[in-house]
């Protein structure tokens, strides 16, 4: 949230050359607060664990915020009870006419598959498209955040050698940008996928910016330049055991996979993981909230907004 100051006050240019999000009273006086809407198109197949992730990622805000849970209906969750989907899950159908201050789009066990061949893709790209024009910022997860590369602006994702999984040193490429706001220069966060976006292509679009990379993983966080779409290509929103969950599974299924980079203390998979991602991840979305959502949104929605000046 913005520190509010008197306009004339000396410490206030030194605050804003800091990056710090200051606002004169005069500002303050005029803005009215109300719950920020934000839509979740949960397409993880364990609902629940998802839920919660990012549910406890909103939690640092003092901004309140009301969820709405969508589900596509063109698959049927093999994970989660027809009882919970029907009992906290929307359809697209059922809020499409409706606006949004924001709107994340997770990650999906599909990233092996060509687009096209994912059966719910037709109706993702539809949502996608909706999105332009009834969300003010959507922000995407790993397998979320490399199909709107894809539908958007035609990026296209590669095959890695071998499965990237484990926590990754990365460098942030642009702090003065308000997402990047109280990030240390180098940050750690969760990559799980088999899959990747390249520089080269990210940069035939100016509208993009890479703002976060890794020499071992790659991007990390793509921005387009007013905000309105931002790109995660991993996933900040992981628990301490999210990792330590797929590795075991994995393992269950006989795949042999490698232990999880930077994860366990001294790599022992019988020990408990390093949770060294949390600071980072609840500043993303705390900034995502705060400078992209809540200090961008109009205070009245969509058709309310129309209905207001009648």
């Amino acid at each position: 949230m913005p520190i509010k100051i008197q306009k004339d006050l000396p410490a206030r240019a030194i605050l804003e050359s800091e990056n710090i999000f200051v606002m004169d009273e005069e500002r303050a006086m005029s803005q009215d607060i109300r719950p920020l809407e934000i839509l979740i198109l949960n397409l993880m197949p364990v609902k629940e664990e998802t839920e919660l992730q990012l549910l406890r990622s909103f939690s640092n805000t003092p901004l309140q915020i009301n969820c709405t849970f969508l589900m596509v209906s063109s698959h049927v969750s093999k994970n989660t009870s027809a009882g919970h989907m029907q009992q906290f899950y929307r359809t697209f159908g059922e809020i499409r006419r409706k606006h949004y201050d924001g709107m994340i789009i997770t990650g999906a066990p599909v990233e092996m598959l060509e687009y096209e061949e994912v059966n719910y893709w037709p109706e993702l790209c539809q949502i996608m498209e909706w999105s332009k024009s009834h969300v003010t910022s959507t922000l995407h997860l790993c397998w979320g955040a490399q199909a709107a590369l894809y539908y958007h602006y035609g990026i296209p994702k590669h095959k890695r050698e071998e499965k990237l999984s484990g926590i990754y040193r990365h460098k942030v490429l642009h702090h003065r940008i308000p997402l990047m706001r109280n990030m240390d220069d180098y940050i750690m966060a969760p990559h799980s996928r088999y899959t990747e976006i390249r520089r080269a292509d990210v940069e035939k679009h100016p509208e993009l910016e890479i703002l976060v990379e890794s020499e071992e993983a790659g991007i990390f966080l793509i921005m387009r330049s007013d905000g309105s779409q931002i790109f995660v290509q991993g996933h900040p929103e992981y628990d301490r055991m999210t990792l330590n969950n797929e590795y075991q599974r994995d393992m269950g299924k006989g795949l042999n996979p490698k232990l999880p980079c930077n994860y366990y203390e001294n790599d022992d998979p019988l020990s408990r993981p390093i949770l060294s991602w949390r600071g980072t991840a609840n500043a993303l979305y705390s900034n995502w909230l705060n400078y992209y959502v809540y200090q961008q949104t109009p205070y009245i929605l969509g058709e309310d907004a129309e209905n207001a000046d009648l």
